[in-house]
Parts: structure tokens; C-alpha cells; sequence
């Protein structure tokens, strides 16, 4: 019976995995072809608000056809397909760990239908300085962009914490590197890192961004529970979020120059909050497609010492990086 079932899951693993292979290459076809961002968001929104209109029209002559668009929809459903099948699969052997890619139609496909009202009227980052926990009460569980200026200002992180710091980290504790691939999860974007092994790899002269080497920027979490106290070390929960907020086991980092991580939203539980301890960064927060006619977009930059509030799993943002500098922050879930 065991040997039954074995063979049934190793089947369906077979079956994923090949609906995957596919999924992501029609993905790939798409993009290289010319298809946008924009336009693969303005088809995942039809299948929430099908509008036939002469607009309609117009956007599949510029996709190329009518063929395009319906390709379109069915990669969508694909998708919705594959995220089924794989939850079914994560759950019975390996547990919440997600390990599909960040992908325009995953999250698209997944992403539920938004109440408008966390956008509404937001023109611009709302703003502190110097707030309490008391102050700061009614504030904590908004889907409100927040920035809290020089709020990590005091951690030792902000000197201690530097690209060489963490690779020392992650080279003497056992199983670091491991965990990486084995539990947490890496985000390795435009580079052609493969583990945080390649990137910890990586020539000084790259590290450090002289001139003619290639840019890079990667992120990772830390669910390493020895690696996760010595970062812990050096910095701490911000102090004005509640004493009763949950907060997850698991942190990440995000280092690197020029373009940070592309427009997306995030699958994660909960709020978060990014201490920026290194370099500036410029955040681009645009609102879901359900509520492009109510909701603007807005942007604004962070300065070292800064922490960053913002509900990555609604408002869709990307960062970019300050020229000739690296970027370095320390990130965490709270709720």
C-alpha cells in the first residue's frame, strides 16, 4: 500500500513538474516576444471583469492577434492548475514551504480580490519620526505605506552588517548554506546566481562594483536557527510596533546595486516592515489592477537608519538603488 502511494505521489511530482517546465517556457516565449508587464496584467484582470469592448479590440492587434491573448488566458489557467496541484503536493510532503517562482501569472492567477479601500485617497508615504508604540497603535495593522524615519539608526547592525560580515556567517555556521536550499528560499532576480554559495563566491572586484563588472542583487531568508540568532544580535524588532504582534521565524536579507527587485507582489502571511541599514533606495508602489481607476501610484526614497512599512502582499513595487551604491537591508514579517 505504502509502495502504491509512493508511486501515486511520485507520478504527480512527474506531472507538476512537467506542467511547470511548460508553463514557465510559455512565460519566457511571452516576455521575449515582446509582451509586457502591463499587458500580461491587463489580461489576468479580464478574467476577474471580462470587458468586451472596442479596447479589447485594440489591445490584441498590439499583442499581435487574438491567438496571443487566448494564450494568454489559458497560461492563466494553467496556472491556477499548477498552484492546485502543487499545494496538494506541498502540503502532504513538504509542508508551507513555497517553491514556485515569482511569476506575473502565479500571482495573478492566486492573488484574491482587493478591497479598494487599503489605496483610496493614499497620495503619498505617510511619515514619522521619533513615534512610540503608543503613537504608533492605530497605525500598526494599516495597509497604509508607512516610513519611519532613523527608526534603526541605533542598531549595531548598521555598522556591523556588511556584505563580507554575512558571508563569514553563513561559512562557519554548519548547515547554513543547506538550509538555504533545503528550508528557506533564495531570490537570486536578474543575476545568474544559482545558491548563496555563487554569491558569497563572487570576485572582490564584483563585490565591490568596480568599474566593468556586471551589477547584482539578491535577497534570502534566514530560517537557520543559529545563523537567525547571531543576525538577531545586531538588530532588534522596531520598538514601536505592538507588544502583541506575532513575528516570524525567519528574516531576510536583500544586498546589492542599481535595479533591486522588479514590480511583484508577495505570498507571504503577514505584514512587513524593511530596515534599510545600507545605501538608498527609491520604492515605486503601484495599487492592484482591481483598483487601477480608484487608487494612484506612489513613490518615495529611503535614507540609512530608515524602516519601511508597507503591505507587499496588496500594493504591487519594485526598488531601485541609489548609483554606485550597494543596498543593504534586514526585513521581517510581523502581524
Amino acid at each position: 500500500m505504502a509502495e502504491h502511494n509512493n508511486n501515486e505521489l511520485l507520478e504527480d511530482q512527474e506531472s507538476v513538474q512537467i506542467l511547470y517546465e511548460k508553463f514557465v517556457i510559455l512565460n519566457k516565449d511571452l516576455l521575449n516576444f515582446g509582451v509586457s508587464i502591463e499587458d500580461l496584467k491587463e489580461i489576468c484582470f479580464k478574467r476577474r471583469k471580462i470587458d468586451f469592448t472596442a479596447r479589447n479590440t485594440e489591445k490584441n492587434e498590439r499583442l499581435s492577434g487574438l491567438m496571443i491573448a487566448v494564450t494568454l488566458v489559458v497560461a492563466v489557467l494553467v496556472s491556477i492548475l499548477l498552484k492546485i496541484i502543487f499545494d496538494s503536493i506541498m502540503k502532504n510532503t513538504l509542508g508551507t514551504r513555497c517553491l514556485l517562482p515569482n511569476n506575473y501569472f502565479v500571482w495573478e492567477a492566486t492573488r484574491p480580490e482587493t478591497d479598494c479601500n487599503m489605496c483610496k485617497d493614499i497620495k503619498s508615504v505617510l511619515v514619522f519620526e521619533n513615534i512610540t508604540r503608543e503613537e504608533f497603535r492605530n497605525y500598526a495593522y494599516s495597509p497604509r505605506p508607512m516610513l519611519v524615519k532613523g527608526a534603526a539608526l541605533h542598531w549595531p547592525a548598521m555598522q556591523t552588517f556588511t556584505y563580507h560580515f554575512l558571508k563569514e556567517i553563513y561559512q562557519n555556521v554548519e548547515g547554513a548554506y543547506e538550509s538555504v536550499e533545503e528550508e528557506c528560499q533564495i531570490l537570486t532576480f536578474k543575476t545568474e546566481f544559482k545558491s548563496l554559495q555563487d554569491v558569497f563566491s563572487m570576485p572582490e572586484s564584483r563585490v565591490l562594483q568596480e568599474e566593468g563588472e556586471k551589477p547584482w542583487y539578491v535577497g534570502w531568508s534566514n530560517c537557520h536557527p543559529e545563523v537567525l540568532a547571531i543576525m538577531r544580535e545586531h538588530y532588534s524588532i522596531p520598538h514601536f510596533l505592538p507588544e502583541d504582534a506575532e513575528h516570524a521565524n525567519m528574516d531576510y536579507i536583500f544586498i546589492g546595486y542599481q535595479q533591486g527587485a522588479v514590480m511583484h507582489i508577495d505570498y507571504i502571511s503577514r505584514l512587513m516592515w524593511q530596515a534599510q541599514l545600507r545605501g538608498h533606495k527609491t520604492w515605486k508602489l503601484i495599487p492592484p489592477p482591481d483598483c487601477d481607476h480608484i487608487c494612484s501610484g506612489i513613490s518615495f526614497r529611503v535614507e540609512p537608519g530608515d524602516i519601511v512599512l508597507v503591505d507587499t502582499r496588496q500594493w504591487y513595487h519594485d526598488t531601485h538603488v541609489d548609483p554606485g551604491e550597494m543596498s543593504l537591508t534586514v526585513s521581517s514579517e510581523y502581524g
